[in-house]
């Protein structure tokens, strides 16, 4: 099984965001989206959040995340 670090303190950076107002604009919860951001691979994750978070950033779901260990 792989495990795929999410990207959203990089987009979050970009637009001058806290997680916090990821968080309140995006509708994922802040203790969720905290654990997301500070994991270095994750091997499941709500695939609900990272739409909303997608959408959030205005960036394609496959643009979020990257694979580290196959």
């Amino acid at each position: 099984m792989g495990l795929i670090r999410l990207r959203i303190r990089e987009f979050a950076d970009e637009k001058g965001w806290t997680l916090k107002e990821v968080s309140e604009r995006s509708g994922v919860v802040y203790s969720s989206l905290r654990t997301y951001a500070r994991s270095p691979g994750l091997a499941t994750i709500d695939v609900t959040s990272l739409d909303k978070l997608a959408r959030t950033f205005d960036v394609m779901v496959e643009d979020l995340y990257e694979i580290v260990q196959d």
